[in-house]
């Protein structure tokens, strides 16, 4: 939620009009690195966030206004947009942009046992809602779209790090050859602890579907345990943490045997994928000169590390 596109308070103001919002503030938000947001300070004290959607046309942001609002009716505390005029997603700044109640609460730094829990379930119960729903998106981030990136990135490598990238590229091909009932449908894909809010151990929002994707819950769970069984900078894996969070996980969707023999595996390639999205952004970023204090990039190496650490416990 970097802030790439820059507004004044009159054109939030413009724009919001529409929806019946009166807006006397807004605040920048930083946190993540795909989007531009801005929470809403309204004159009847409510607050939301305005999102404009960078890298995403009118169509694909419009597709996941469905989605949070077939999860809403299921109970899943997601900020379902607004509407007028029949539809969630309008133009400011020549790009599509929607507003939505902003969902109080923190983020859960560090993760106590509870809220390790209580994602696990609300991950869960995700991938049951979304597992049959009727969406076909123009671009799936699948494993055939990673390993596109990883061509792509590889030569950009130092030699150290193409061979790692192998390693755990040649592991994942050996152990899920063997290991095939891995059940797919939509996963979040970024859940990670700042695209979720609590106020104690009580789970008030899940937020940023914008990476929603169809692919393994396997690789869902991996990207969600990692993240929130592991206290940074350190980059080991709280084993306490790790099983309340697959206890929970499985009163609601108990795993196959094929995905329990390969959690290890996608634990690692859970840390490969996010290593390499931020070497693609910062990549980007470069290439198209974002710099400032409004602009987020996370630490590749952070990933790398924590790779290299998982890596640790595969066997092929």
């Amino acid at each position: 939620m970097s802030v790439y596109t820059t507004l004044t308070l009159q054109e939030v103001q413009a724009f919001a009009a529409p929806y019946g919002l009166e807006v006397l503030d807004l605040i920048p938000i930083q946190g993540g690195i795909q989007n531009t947001n801005y929470f809403l300070v309204c004159e009847n004290g409510q607050q939301y966030v305005l999102t404009i959607f960078e890298e995403m046309d009118e169509q694909g942001a419009g597709e996941l206004v469905p989605v949070l609002e077939h999860l809403g009716k299921q109970g899943v505390a997601v900020p379902v947009p607004l509407n007028y005029a029949g539809k969630a997603i309008h133009t400011l700044k020549d790009k599509p942009a929607q507003i939505a109640p902003r969902m109080m609460g923190k983020h859960p730094m560090p993760s106590t046992l509870e809220q390790v829990q209580a994602i696990a379930v609300a991950q869960a119960k995700i991938h049951i809602a979304l597992q049959d729903f009727p969406l076909e998106r123009a671009e799936y981030r699948n494993h055939d779209y990673w390993l596109q990136v990883a061509k792509e990135l590889k030569p950009t490598l130092n030699p150290a790090d193409a061979i790692l990238l192998s390693e755990v590229l040649g592991l994942y091909d050996a152990l899920t050859a063997v290991y095939p009932n891995r059940p797919k449908g939509f996963i979040h894909s970024d859940l990670f602890r700042d695209n979720t809010l609590f106020e104690g151990n009580e789970l008030k929002g899940i937020l940023d579907f914008y990476e929603l994707n169809k692919d393994e819950f396997l690789f869902d769970i991996a990207i969600t345990l990692n993240d929130f069984c592991t206290e940074y900078p350190e980059v080991h894996l709280n084993e306490v943490k790790a099983q309340a969070f697959l206890e929970a996980y499985e009163t609601v969707r108990p795993l196959t045997q094929d995905e329990k023999s390969c959690l290890e595996i996608y634990l690692a390639m859970a840390a490969a994928r996010f290593w390499l999205m931020r070497l693609q952004v910062a990549q980007k970023n470069a290439q198209q000169g974002r710099t400032g204090d409004d602009i987020l990039q996370k630490n590749p190496l952070e990933m790398r590390n924590m790779l290299v650490e998982r890596l640790k416990f595969v066997t092929a």
